[in-house]
């Protein structure tokens, strides 16, 4: 039997790039997928059916089972009723796995309210408009398996990502805290941070790049050509939804081409301690003590004016 056999699971944003990868996996491993996807394009306009149904047809064709759904999870009652479906196709939801997402790249400094807006809608107030209609129903029978995704830009930064990286880092912690939320009803949360050649990586202009890496603010990996095709991260989704992965939760896994690497748990790196309360003076003593190797990812140009430095030479 397989691993997932009788599992019925929800994935959004599946009808391409890394969402369809995980449907099909799912599905080739015995689950009952219910295949989300509105078909917007990447910035989140336009509508297509087509994509769903062509990811259902994928997995049907291959022996597996899978309905289409093209509700925008972006509001409340979209993820209602995708939770709805799976319910009403095959009796329960065992698994929801929030992959959809959509980018409206913009330097803080010229991004709209909208556009700040559009993205949080789909990345975070999607994971909640999902998540909390099965957490409601994976608490009462006692079993569960959230899956979220995050990215390096929500967990390292990245310029021109205000809006998708505050998502991305929000749905990080998101996920630690469903983990605290659902942990004792058997129900685990978990997030991705995925490493991977896909549409969104894809859009992002090489002007854009060469920018980002003139200004020596391009740490973030963009490089897409040492990145790997999207099947690469839909096995760890999977295994996640086993048996074998019950006790795992609250945890960040990045994964990339054929590493899967533990996230490290956020902690204090190093402390400077007073007996009393620190003082500006005092502060201005040690704090280089607290910084010391920690790197400034986007210094200032080599024209800025550093007070009490000058002009910075580079």
């Amino acid at each position: 039997m397989a691993a997932l056999t009788g599992r019925n699971i929800v994935v959004t944003g599946a009808g391409r790039g890394i969402g369809q990868a995980v449907a099909k996996s799912l599905a080739a491993h015995g689950a009952n997928v219910v295949v989300n996807d509105p078909g917007v394009n990447v910035d989140g306009s336009g509508a297509d059916q087509g994509p769903a149904a062509d990811t259902v047809k994928l997995i049907t064709d291959a022996g597996g089972t899978a309905v289409a759904n093209f509700d925008s999870i972006a509001t409340v009652e979209g993820g209602e009723n995708l939770i709805k479906q799976c319910v009403d196709t095959w009796g329960r939801i065992d698994g929801v796995v929030h992959v959809a997402g959509i980018l409206r790249d913009r330097m803080v400094f010229n991004m709209a309210k909208e556009e700040w807006d559009a993205v949080i809608a789909v990345h975070l107030d999607g994971y909640f408009n999902v998540a909390k209609p099965a957490s409601i129903l994976m608490r009462q029978q006692r079993f569960g398996r959230i899956v979220g995704f995050s990215s390096g830009s929500g967990l390292n930064g990245n310029a021109g990502q205000a809006n998708y990286g505050a998502a991305k880092a929000a749905i990080a912690g998101m996920g630690k805290c469903l983990a605290r939320d659902l942990g004792r009803y058997g129900v685990t949360a978990n997030t991705i941070a995925p490493g991977a050649n896909t549409r969104m990586t894809q859009s992002i202009p090489e002007s854009a790049t060469q920018l980002r890496a003139r200004a020596g603010i391009a740490v973030q990996a963009r490089a897409v050509t040492d990145l790997r095709g999207p099947d690469v991260v839909a096995p760890v989704i999977t295994y996640l939804m086993t048996d074998q992965a019950w006790n795992i939760n609250g945890k960040i896994f990045h994964v990339s081409g054929g590493n899967v690497a533990i996230g490290h748990e956020e902690s204090p790196l190093r402390t400077i301690t007073s007996v009393g309360q620190w003082t500006v003076d005092q502060l201005r003593e040690k704090v280089p003590t607290l910084m010391a190797g920690l790197a400034n990812p986007a210094p200032p140009a080599p024209d800025i004016d550093v007070p009490g430095r000058g002009v910075i030479a580079r």
